[in-house]
């Protein structure tokens, strides 16, 4: 690779400059998995809600990477040891994060590979990159899989006070215009500290893990679980299922090459080989979206019939209601679709159908938040806390939901 000049700067509108620490971090972006990354939308398909939320996974990689360069400053001033092949290892993993994303995120994330998630193939991503790179990221596969003996390089990566959350909660924020989300992670930043190498939050810094840790709930109902993007995501699901269905059984589909092989094949998470993460690597939110044009004129009525509502986004509606009432609304809704709308029934699992979301802002039973006192004794932050919304925070918020055309609704 070229070995001129690869100390750049980004220019990122929310933090301003962000300086590429060394060569081996520089070579990564370079590489053509990364540069996939600017093809892939952050927020899948929350654009159809918020319009401006059309910032990609590349913007936060880099944004969580400038995080985490801040973390480690703050923390190396505090007097923590963090050696050079520590700290690169920690760069490395957090810029490759979220490498595995598929087209739209989180959007489609277990339907082109079905009970895969994005950081299983992230981390066959690194490790492809590894071997590529002549083991530089051995040490940083081991703490993105949360392994090295330190934990708390670990909890900068991939905890409930992350680098990954704090750069995706304030980024989000910025792009969809909602507030609520817009933290202030300098702040919490500059309260991190380290004891016996578990990550800790200084006394005084209370207040500003709870702003955090509100914000990300209501993020998670404002934005991430809007209900418009919920039925959104949902209907580009139904449109895979339905693709699949007729791939497998010898029906033509315009799609790319990539696309095309997914959509045929059923991988397993062992199957992951080398030349099947290629084509992954070849997939981004311009196969779908052209796809989804294409299939509008489909000879399918399923098919193309989604693909339409998708593209114009004429979506179907859809209604929160409690656990009790799901069964009797989809069973009614499904009674008028058949008097009124005349869909076959062998399409109806794909217009009307039932779901479910869940958020929960703090998980105290995984790697609870510790908070050092001045003391220099540890606690967990819900025995700290003055606050009564910690306890609200650690209850799961479950909602259900029912989706079908609008004259139904």
């Amino acid at each position: 690779m070229n070995t001129n000049n690869k100390l750049k700067i980004f220019n990122d509108p929310i933090y301003g400059f962000i300086t590429i620490p060394n060569a081996l971090i520089f070579d990564l972006i370079a590489h053509p998995y990364f540069q996939r990354l600017r093809r892939i939308t952050q927020m899948g398909l929350s654009y159809l809600v918020y319009p401006g939320a059309h910032h990609t996974r590349f913007q936060h990689a880099l944004g969580s990477l400038h995080l985490m360069q801040k973390a480690v400053r703050i923390l190396k001033f505090k007097g923590v040891s963090i050696s050079s092949a520590e700290e690169t290892a920690l760069y490395a993993a957090i810029l490759l994060h979220d490498i595995g994303h598929g087209p739209f995120s989180h959007a489609i994330e277990h339907s082109l590979i079905e009970g895969v998630g994005h950081e299983f193939i992230s981390l066959r991503f690194m490790e492809l990159l590894n071997d590529e790179f002549n083991g530089q990221l051995s040490l940083a596969i081991t703490m993105f899989k949360g392994a090295y003996h330190r934990p708390f390089f670990g909890q900068l990566i991939s905890g409930q006070l992350d680098m990954d959350r704090s750069d995706y909660l304030k980024r989000d924020s910025f792009y969809t215009g909602v507030s609520e989300g817009n933290i202030n992670s300098e702040r919490l930043i500059s309260m991190m500290n380290v004891a016996d190498d578990q990550l800790v939050i200084e006394e005084k810094g209370v207040y500003s893990i709870e702003k955090f840790l509100s914000a990300r709930r209501l993020m998670y109902w404002q934005v991430y679980l809007h209900k418009t993007g919920v039925v959104a995501e949902q209907m580009t699901i139904k449109v895979l299922q339905r693709a699949k269905m007729l791939s497998k059984s010898g029906v033509s589909l315009d799609v790319s090459a990539p696309l095309d092989f997914f959509l045929k094949s059923a991988i397993k998470p062992s199957a992951l080989t080398p030349a099947i993460l290629e084509k992954f690597s070849m997939l981004d939110d311009f196969d779908m979206v052209s796809a989804l044009k294409s299939w509008q004129n489909h000879s399918d009525f399923i098919l193309s019939s989604l693909s339409k509502r998708l593209v114009n986004r004429q979506l179907l509606k859809i209604k929160y209601c409690s656990k009790q009432a799901v069964k009797s609304a989809l069973k009614s809704a499904i009674k008028q679709c058949q008097s009124h709308l005349h869909i076959p029934d062998s399409a109806l699992p794909f217009f009307i159908f039932e779901g479910e979301v869940s958020n929960v802002g703090y998980s105290p039973k995984e790697q609870p938040i510790l908070i050092l006192h001045k003391n220099g004794k540890t606690s967990v932050l819900k025995k700290t806390s003055k606050l009564l919304n910690i306890k609200a925070l650690s209850k799961e918020d479950k909602r259900f939901y029912i989706c079908s055309p609008k004259t139904l609704l």
